[in-house]
């Protein structure tokens, strides 16, 4: 097992849309809280400072109404291409008490419209990777990438 297996979680989809599209729906707050967690969960509040450096809160709500706020930190941004954020850091650059894991979201254009969509997931340990496969990670972020899709598709070219 390498270092990268050992600490990498990895969802790969190709959509028929082209990645400006996706990139969008990343980094609109509005389009966000439309796809981002799997129903019937929600997000009842997106705050997106796209930019490195940047914070997000993300405030993601049961169908109980419960509510559970995820901040983080945008570490890369290459616009249609490319983000990476973490939550190892609460906003600016201020530490997080536990930080779980860092995302990427690479956006490659398969040409004719298509791209090919691959989020990653990187945790600092392998137990930390371990909890997040139990927690669902394939099932939930595959959930939330077909309501990605599906939003697409409605949404005007």
């Amino acid at each position: 097992m390498t270092a990268s297996t050992q600490h990498e979680l990895v969802l790969v989809r190709e959509f028929d849309v082209p990645r400006e599209k996706i990139y969008k729906a990343w980094t609109d707050p509005d389009l966000m809280k439309q796809w981002f967690v799997p129903r019937p969960w929600g997000v009842a509040e997106a705050t997106l400072d796209v930019r490195p450096g940047g914070s997000s809160v993300i405030v993601m709500q049961d169908p109980e109404g419960n509510r559970y706020p995820n901040r983080g930190v945008y570490l890369e941004i290459i616009e249609n291409e490319k983000i990476v954020f973490t939550d190892a850091y609460t906003s600016a650059w201020v530490p997080a008490e536990k930080p779980f894991f860092t995302g990427v979201i690479l956006l490659e254009d398969l040409g004719n419209g298509r791209t090919k969509y691959t989020a990653k997931a990187l945790h600092w340990r392998a137990e930390d990777k371990e909890t997040h496969e139990k927690m669902g990670f394939h099932e939930g972020w595959g959930k939330a990438a077909d309501q990605l899709a599906e939003l697409l598709a409605k949404a005007p070219s």
